[in-house]
């Protein structure tokens, strides 16, 4: 189970974005288009937690309680709140859903999978992967009414 949980907390989000390049190399204007929003909207997410957790900077769970770290990630010593994977995860799902609902699914659950798993791996609280999901979903929201592909040259939707 240990494994398991390390994972989904460390290596199922780097699956997602190896998704991601799969979807950029499959031909199609929709693909590409997926997979250059998810890249945009996860590098904003990035960088709009991290800032957060400058403001509320705040111990991860454990650093309190004591209980064993189940991540293969290395540096855990920035604030708990929100939860980068979690941003990161829900902009690229929130982002390749908004393209496609099917595919967009999957993306999802992997999200959430993502979030049990920094939870359940004594890194985040629940509180601290709903705020980055809310960054990451929202983030991919407000950049797909934006219409990156019409800001960067190409033809629009």
């Amino acid at each position: 189970m240990e494994l398991f949980i390390a994972f989904i907390a460390s290596i199922l989000l780097w699956l997602m974005f190896v998704g991601l390049v799969l979807l950029w190399i499959i031909d199609g204007r929709i693909k590409k288009e997926q997979a250059l929003h998810a890249f945009f909207s996860s590098t904003t997410a990035w960088t709009v937690s991290q800032m957060i957790k400058q403001i509320f900077p705040r111990p991860r769970p454990y650093q309190l309680n004591g209980h064993q770290l189940l991540t293969v990630t290395l540096n855990h010593y920035d604030g708990s709140f929100p939860s980068t994977h979690a941003a990161l995860a829900f902009s690229i799902a929130f982002a390749v859903y908004l393209h496609s609902k099917k595919l967009g699914t999957f993306f999802m659950i992997c999200a959430f999978l993502v979030a049990l798993g920094r939870v359940l791996s004594n890194v985040h609280y629940a509180v601290d992967v709903v705020g980055g999901g809310i960054v990451g979903a929202t983030t991919a929201y407000f950049l797909d009414k934006l219409h990156l592909d019409k800001l960067i040259g190409k033809k629009g939707k």
